[in-house]
C-alpha cells in the first residue's frame, strides 16, 4: 500500500477526528434509552460510576477522574444531589475538603445501573472482549492533549 498523497489525507472520511466525535456521538445516543429510566443522562452516568468506584472523592478529585473540569463537573453534582443521588460534605478530616459521597438511594441505583453495560453491549453486538479491544486502543488518545 502506498502512502497517501496530502489531498487523500484532507478527505474527510480520512479524519481521525471525525471518526472519533461521530463515534463518540453514536455511542452516546445508544447509551441515552439505556440510561433514561435511571433517569440519568451520559455525564451524570459517568459521575455516578466514578463515585460508585472511589466515594468519597472531593469536587477536584471527580473531576480528574473524569477528565472534566471542575466547573464541568460541578453542575453535573448539584444536579445529581438534587435528585438524592449524592450529597456534599464537609470531610470529617479536614473540613475545608468538600467530599461527595453515594447517598442509600445512589447506591440502590447502582444495583439497576448494573445491567447498563451488558445493555450497551447487546445493542452495539458486541461481546465484553471486542469492547475491551476497542476501548484499549482508543488508550493512546485518552489524556493525550497537552496544553
Amino acid at each position: 500500500m502506498s502512502e497517501p498523497t496530502d489531498d487523500e489525507l484532507l478527505l474527510l472520511q480520512n479524519q481521525l477526528c471525525f471518526a472519533l466525535v461521530t463515534a463518540a456521538r453514536n455511542i452516546v445516543a445508544i447509551y441515552r434509552p439505556i440510561l433514561e429510566p435511571l433517569g440519568l443522562t451520559h455525564p451524570q452516568y459517568l459521575v455516578m460510576l466514578a463515585l460508585w468506584e472511589s466515594a468519597p472523592l472531593s469536587l477536584g478529585e471527580l473531576a480528574e477522574a473524569l477528565a472534566l473540569e471542575s466547573a464541568t463537573a460541578s453542575p453535573l453534582v448539584k444536579r445529581l444531589e438534587a435528585d438524592g443521588l449524592v450529597v456534599r460534605r464537609r470531610g470529617s478530616a479536614d473540613e475545608r475538603r468538600l467530599e461527595i459521597d453515594v447517598t442509600n438511594e445512589g447506591w440502590a441505583l447502582r444495583e439497576r445501573a448494573v445491567t447498563v453495560p451488558r445493555q450497551v453491549m447487546s445493542r452495539l453486538g458486541m461481546d465484553a472482549a471486542h469492547v475491551s479491544a476497542v476501548r484499549d486502543g482508543l488508550a493512546p488518545f485518552v489524556g493525550a492533549v497537552t496544553l
